[in-house]
């Protein structure tokens, strides 16, 4: 099945000059869905990144990170922005093309030493994943790597997180 066929191409959004890959045809595919899981699992298996929890970023993150981790039999835990979480959090700000932004997670999430996989739907620049990644890596836990459904190749994501392995299914 080639999940490049099931993500739809969006011309000038959220601005224009952006070409947005979305990922809602892909979600919506039963078949497509089943198969983009399965391929994501396996991938992450044959890349050896045994992870007691799989972290995932507000909000495709969740979707693909929550599946995953019931394949890997792992925990999931959800990073959000601020003011969504209701118990006391971790967080860690970091920097966008224009100010700031924030992410969080709970304080009782993780716990020392745990491995972590970290996952969401796409990597563009990298800054979300490499935000993510120092704040599970300021708790104290073992960052095992990362997985992506789609890679923007050009932005050279890659290049600004850890040097930890990588899974990405799709290549743009």
């Amino acid at each position: 099945m080639d999940l490049k066929s099931l993500i739809r191409d969006i011309p000038d959004f959220p601005k224009p000059g952006i070409l947005f890959r979305d990922i809602t045809t892909l979600l919506s595919d039963p078949q497509g869905l089943r198969y983009c899981i399965d391929l994501f699992t396996q991938r992450i298996i044959e890349a050896d990144l045994k992870a007691e929890y799989v972290v995932g970023m507000e909000s495709r993150g969740f979707i693909f990170g929550s599946l995953l981790a019931y394949q890997l039999e792992s925990g999931f835990i959800p990073v959000r922005k601020p003011g969504k979480l209701p118990a006391a959090v971790h967080s860690i700000e970091y920097a966008l093309e224009y100010g700031t932004d924030c992410l969080e997670v709970h304080q009782d999430a993780l716990q020392v030493g745990s491995r972590v996989l970290i996952v969401d739907d796409l990597i563009a620049t990298g800054g979300t994943a490499a935000a993510t990644a120092k704040l599970v890596q300021k708790i104290g836990c073992q960052l095992v790597g990362f997985g992506f459904i789609i890679e923007l190749r050009d932005l050279n994501g890659r290049k600004n997180l850890p040097d930890v392995p990588i899974v990405s299914l799709v290549e743009y």
